[in-house]
């Protein structure tokens, strides 16, 4: 948002009159930043999320878990977590420790469920394949694929040696993604190989053969590449391929590209040759997405994704560690569609797991709200729901600013600035993670002419993940607030709106 936007901003809240907030004030004395509602690692350090497995009815989420944080040079081992509804995870502990293996640390991959058998370890048995530096390589290029199994549901794991997939010869050669095609009945890996995602098929999971790679360059290294079938109630279904990447430097994202196209058991062909984004904002990273089921049966219109909340540049600026001896929250579980806009233009579309609703405790509904200018609401909190359709004649800007100081000097702003046809989070004037002040604004495209914007935002003790045009583009970034601010306040510039059935929700700590 402009900076001259934001003084018009403060001189009308300083001439506003007062309200009585309404709320749980008590509850922003409390020192801790905890999320309530998102997945965070009971202590140290977590990064990158593992694809969630079904098994016996109950989905088990693993994640590269470090217990040694912050000590340097440690690295990571698998823990993992289950949950009945993709909101609530409970501890299961380690699953694959980094101790007993001899190539150290665990890195990401992915699991599957062998119910056929294929790999020789029993039908039914779980498959991990992860990243490893295999210590008969040599430097620097010790990336290599290894295979784990587990059969006792995937709580604990055993190791099979060699490398199923030794490296050629490069110094990027991690990440693998394994499919089953059953078109063709045969294993895929999706692997990040630097500005290429390799592609390998096998019939037993532990022989593996190169069969062709796609290729994009401009968006940095690709990482934790993925690729599934998704069909659509507006079009054609299509194969999409994603992977998280640092576009930073070229004026993009930081998150989760992806493409739609044909895959034709060797080769992925892309709609288009420039991705578009699953998320916009700045803390969206190493993200999984995996089957929704229901009553047994995969949906196939619906896939869940799940996001490390952190990224690289800033990866160790976090007050939580030094409140609550922990580094390491996820996105919330998002559900993901495919719809198409035009016969040429399929787009994942984006919405908070519907399970969510399930763990609201309290429903705070205000109304139509006219707003000129700034507006404080009565309300205070710190992890919540809002949402709003706003509708407006003529406007400059508009949006709500969160996690707001008592003196109005801080808060995180989410809306829309007409004046520059975009939507946009911006942490600039709350806590910042990134030191250097690059990373503050997010911005995504949207139409001038329009006069009215839908905002439904997601607010924790860490985070804000802005859902904006029904899920079509998505802001989820790190906002390290305060302890107690916890104001809400409504804005606009350059003329009137209504902000139509506000409505704030909040949720039982997970």
């Amino acid at each position: 948002m402009p900076r001259t936007s934001r003084r018009n901003l403060l001189r009308a809240a300083a001439v506003g009159g007062t309200v009585t907030l309404v709320g749980s004030p008590a509850a922003a004395q409390d020192e801790t930043y905890r999320p309530v509602y998102h997945f965070s690692v009971p202590d140290h350090w977590k990064n990158d999320p593992q694809r969630p497995i079904h098994v016996d009815g109950k989905t088990y989420y693993y994640y590269l878990y470090n217990k040694d944080y912050p000590e340097l040079g440690t690295g990571t081992s698998w823990r993992i977590a289950a949950t009945d509804d993709n909101v609530a995870f409970a501890d299961l502990g380690t699953a694959i420790p980094k101790e007993t293996n001899p190539n150290g640390s665990i890195w990401s991959g992915c699991l599957v469920v062998d119910e056929a058998n294929t790999a020789g370890f029993g039908a039914g048995a779980i498959i991990a394949l992860a990243t490893q530096e295999d210590r008969f390589a040599t430097a620097p290029h010790r990336q290599a694929q290894f295979l784990f199994y587990s059969i006792d549901g995937g709580r604990t794991f055993g190791r099979h040696e060699p490398a199923v997939l030794p490296n050629p010869g490069v110094v990027d050669f991690r990440d693998p993604k394994v499919i089953w095609d059953a078109q063709r009945s045969q294993w895929v890996m999706a692997l990040a190989e630097n500005d290429k995602i390799g592609f390998y098929c096998s019939t037993d999971l532990k022989s593996w053969s190169y069969t062709e790679g796609f290729i994009k360059q401009g968006i940095g290294v690709l990482e934790c590449p993925d690729l599934f079938w998704l069909e659509s109630s507006t079009g054609p279904g299509r194969w999409v391929l994603g992977a998280s990447a640092n576009a930073k430097g070229s004026g993009g994202p930081a998150t989760y590209a992806y493409w739609t196209g044909e895959w034709n058991g060797t080769t992925f062909v892309p709609d288009h040759a420039d991705p578009k984004w699953l998320d916009h904002g700045w803390d969206w990273y190493g993200a999984v997405t995996w089957e929704r089921r229901t009553g047994g049966r995969i949906d196939p219109r619906t896939r869940y994704a799940i996001g490390w909340m952190n990224h690289w540049d800033y990866f160790g600026e976090t007050p939580s560690w030094e409140a609550d001896a922990f580094n390491g929250t996820d996105s919330i579980v998002r559900e993901i569609a495919l719809h198409w806009y035009s016969p040429t233009e399929p787009v994942l579309l984006s919405t908070p797991v519907r399970t969510l609703a399930d763990h609201a405790e309290r429903t705070v509904s205000l109304g139509d709200v006219a707003v000129d200018g700034i507006t404080p609401l009565d309300y205070r909190g710190r992890a919540y729901e809002v949402r709003t359709r706003v509708t407006w004649n003529q406007l400059d800007n508009l949006g709500m600013q969160l996690r707001l100081s008592a003196d109005g000097s801080r808060h995180a702003d989410a809306g829309v600035y007409l004046a520059g046809g975009y939507a946009y989070l911006n942490r600039a004037y709350t806590g910042n993670p990134d030191a250097t002040g690059r990373w503050m604004e997010s911005r995504t495209p949207f139409d001038a002419s329009r006069k009215e914007a839908t905002l439904r935002i997601l607010v924790d003790n860490l985070s804000v993940e802005a859902f904006m045009d029904d899920g079509r583009y998505v802001h989820s970034s790190l906002v390290y607030a305060q302890p107690g601010d916890d104001r809400l306040a409504l804005f606009t510039d350059g003329g009137p709106a209504v902000f139509n059935d506000v409505t704030i929700t909040e949720f039982r700590q997970i």
